[in-house]
């Protein structure tokens, strides 16, 4: 399962791995290098409102309360809020940051998709608001807009690539 997370201000990729004997954690904090944890089942415990676990020979009680993507965590003695992105919210995110994961100056794929059409040119000057492409991802077509007006200076992809989460799509410049 992989999801982005934000606390307190600070941006977490999260990927979560289950084993028939533990859960392989991954964590990377904005641009720094993953790190991997794991937590065996055996050192696991559930009940009805909290769940506790052996961490590096810490037990950790947590207490999770939440809803859509904000959640307040309550573990050793303090309450933190956290908000969470699932695939389908980090890329309503990237729409509306216009692609998101770049500058106001590139579009970047803000997750894994294929590039079903290409409405610009190099060259072209666009409007704010007006569509750049569209691209599928996780079974949607979604339109990506310019977010501010832009002239299209390069475009690094073409109808029918597959682009990983991230991957330069267009370069701009200002008009």
């Amino acid at each position: 399962m992989y999801f982005e997370a934000e606390l307190k201000n600070s941006r977490y990729k999260v990927d979560v791995s289950e084993g028939r004997h533990q859960w392989k954690i991954s964590i990377q904090k904005e641009n720094e290098a993953w790190i991997h944890y794991e937590i065996l089942k055996s050192d696991y415990r559930r009940t009805e409102s909290y769940f506790s676990f052996l961490f590096k020979g810490v037990s950790y009680m947590m207490d999770v309360v939440g809803k859509d993507t904000l959640y307040t965590v309550f573990t050793r003695n303090s309450f933190r809020t956290v908000k969470i992105y699932n695939d389908e919210m980090i890329l309503h995110e990237s729409l509306k940051r216009g692609g998101g994961f770049g500058g106001d100056m590139e579009l970047k794929a803000g997750m894994p998709g294929k590039i079903i059409e290409i409405f610009v040119k190099p060259g072209d000057i666009v409007k704010a608001n007006k569509p750049l492409l569209i691209m599928e991802a996780m079974k949607m077509e979604n339109e990506m807009r310019a977010t501010s007006d832009v002239k299209i200076k390069e475009i690094c992809i073409k109808q029918g690539d597959s682009v990983d989460s991230g991957a330069l799509l267009i370069k701009f410049e200002k008009p």
